[in-house]
């Protein structure tokens, strides 16, 4: 099942059996589900992704992620779309810049959610796609993670870099093979405000949410 290329095998850390994987889209969690599809790795896809605005542009990428699961009859855990508490722990932000405090603070909530259902449904690990975006600072979202599980003695938070041997170029071509909805932006409101801000001054037009997706070389 599935186009898989040549990879190593993978493996949990200390001889952990499952893994509960924060996805944030399915461009990027294509290759990490593949990964682990391939070595055999027991994971389930939790969806929380609050930061995500406007819900037209949420529904979009929940429901390719959901599209993408399906293929590989992953299970797929939807949560809460909760936007009030993410604006209310963004309040004093709304002026940061990308990979400042607003974006800790993102990680922090989506991760703290993603702990503690892991706690509440038996899952020892969890680890996200997040970290293999190069727009990221996998340190930065690695620090949120690994504070996230910290009130659960026996979770541990996975932090392997999916951005190597040749992880992210993988990313591409999935995205690609898939004609994933391609999101031009990170995705909260000051997000799409600042990459508006940018396109505008180069002479580009304003983003448009749902217009664009990856486009097959086939």
């Amino acid at each position: 099942m599935g186009n898989f290329v040549e990879r190593c095998k993978i493996s949990l850390p200390n001889g952990h059996d499952k893994v509960l994987l924060h996805s944030c889209c399915a461009p990027c969690s294509g290759e990490i589900m593949e990964a682990m599809f391939a070595s055999n790795i027991n994971y389930t896809i939790f969806f929380y992704n609050p930061n995500i605005h406007p819900f037209e542009e949420y529904k979009l990428r929940k429901e390719e992620n959901v599209r993408f699961a399906k293929k590989y009859g992953i299970s797929f855990i939807d949560a809460d779309y909760d936007k009030d508490t993410w604006f209310n722990r963004a309040h004093g932000m709304e002026r940061e810049p990308e990979r400042g405090i607003r974006c800790t603070m993102c990680f922090d909530m989506r991760f703290e959610k993603t702990a503690l259902y892991a706690y509440e449904h038996g899952f020892s690990v969890i680890t996200s796609s997040l970290g293999i975006s190069r727009w990221k600072n996998m340190q930065q979202i690695n620090e949120c993670g690994l504070r996230a599980v910290q009130p659960y003695s026996n979770m541990i938070y996975w932090t392997f870099n999916w951005r190597k041997n040749g992880g992210s170029e993988r990313m591409i071509e999935i995205s690609k093979r898939e004609c994933f909805y391609k999101q031009e932006y990170c995705g909260c409101i000051y997000s799409l405000r600042d990459t508006n801000q940018y396109r505008i001054i180069h002479g580009r037009e304003r983003i448009k949410i749902g217009k664009c997706y990856y486009k097959s070389k086939n």
